[in-house]
C-alpha cells in the first residue's frame, strides 16, 4: 500500500506558495537566500530516489514540467522517469512523459493510488492537492523545511478548519537556519 507524503518549502507562517517566485505571486524568490547545507540537500535527494510515484496540481506540474525535462543529472533522470499524477481540470494531454491526469474526485483517485502503487507518493507544492487531501485524511507523512522567513500573505499548507494530529520522527537543522520537521498523521478529524 502507497503512502502519500506531503513535501513542502514552508514558511514560519506556514505558507507554502510560490518558493522560488515562478508563479508570479509578488512573494518573490523567499527561499533563494538560504542554503539548505549538504543535509538538506542529501534529505532532498533520498526523498526523491524513494519515492514511487509523484502527485502535482496543475500550477505545480506546469513549473516542474517546464524545468525537469531539460535537465540532465541523475536526480532529474530519476524525476523524469517516476510516474506522475496530475491533478488538474485543465490539463487533458500532458506531454511531461509518465504523467496520468487523475479523475474529477481528487480524494477517490488519490485512495486508489495508495491501494495500487507500492511505495511512497510524494507531493511537491501544490497546495489546492494538499488542502483536499488533507481535508480527507489521505496524507501519511508531512515533511516540512522551515525557512526563517515570515511572508505575511500568501497560500498556506493546512486549510482552514481541518485538524490533524502528527507525531514527529525526523526534526533537525538544516543549513540557512532552515528546520527540517517531519511528522506522520496519528488521526484526522475535520473542524
Amino acid at each position: 500500500m502507497g503512502r502519500i507524503i506531503a513535501t513542502q518549502y514552508i514558511s514560519l507562517d506556514g505558507v507554502i506558495e510560490d518558493p522560488v517566485g515562478m508563479e508570479g505571486s509578488g512573494l518573490g524568490n523567499w527561499v533563494g537566500p538560504h542554503e539548505r547545507g549538504p543535509e538538506g540537500d542529501a534529505f532532498k535527494d533520498e526523498e526523491l530516489n524513494d519515492a514511487a510515484a509523484v502527485m502535482l496540481g496543475r500550477r505545480t506540474y506546469d513549473g516542474f514540467a517546464a524545468v525537469w525535462p531539460t535537465m540532465k543529472n541523475p536526480l532529474a533522470d530519476r524525476m523524469n522517469a517516476l510516474p506522475k499524477y496530475l491533478a488538474s481540470r485543465t490539463i487533458t494531454k500532458p506531454e511531461w512523459n509518465n504523467t496520468t491526469v487523475l479523475g474529477d474526485d481528487l480524494a477517490a483517485s488519490a485512495r486508489e493510488l495508495k491501494a495500487s502503487v507500492d511505495g511512497n507518493i510524494v507531493i511537491y507544492g501544490s497546495a489546492s492537492v494538499c488542502h483536499v487531501l488533507a481535508e480527507a485524511g489521505l496524507i501519511d507523512e508531512f515533511a516540512l523545511m522551515v525557512y526563517p522567513v515570515v511572508l505575511g500573505r500568501g497560500i498556506k499548507l493546512f486549510p482552514e478548519g481541518v485538524k490533524i494530529d502528527l507525531e514527529p520522527f525526523d526534526n533537525r537543522p538544516l543549513g540557512g537556519g532552515i528546520a527540517l520537521l517531519c511528522y506522520r498523521t496519528r488521526s484526522h478529524a475535520g473542524g
